[in-house]
């Protein structure tokens, strides 16, 4: 059995322009690491046009940037709200949050696990 304290992994897409201003909100609150990937989806706001650096189209996938964040379960929802706060324009595409709990996090180089691994 593993040791140490629980572990949670928040899931977050948001709009792109918003990336630098949400990975400083978090390095305030005590986040010392996230993984960031670009990405396409499309949710309730499929099959609209849109402007994208000046020309006009139709949007099947509109660009995302995916947030992956794992932090002490206590953290969670300060993380959350964080995300929620900062990456809100109020428009719609916005975003999603996920949070699910993470079974075992290990750190490699040492060998540590869950929140000692983070």
């Amino acid at each position: 059995m593993w040791k140490g304290k629980t572990v949670k992994l928040i899931i977050a897409t948001i709009k792109p322009f918003k990336l630098e201003e949400v990975r400083e909100a978090l390095t305030e609150i005590g986040v010392r690491g996230m993984m960031v990937t670009e990405i396409k989806g499309f949710g309730s706001q499929s099959g609209h046009t849109e402007i994208y650096r000046g020309a006009e189209y139709a949007v099947n996938f509109v660009p995302k940037i995916k947030l992956e964040i794992a932090v002490a379960t206590e953290m969670a929802d300060q993380v959350v709200e964080t995300i929620t706060n900062t990456a809100k324009t109020g428009k719609i595409g916005d975003g999603k949050i996920f949070v699910l709990d993470v079974q075992q996090a290990v750190r490699v180089r040492t060998g540590e696990t869950n929140a000692d691994a983070l």
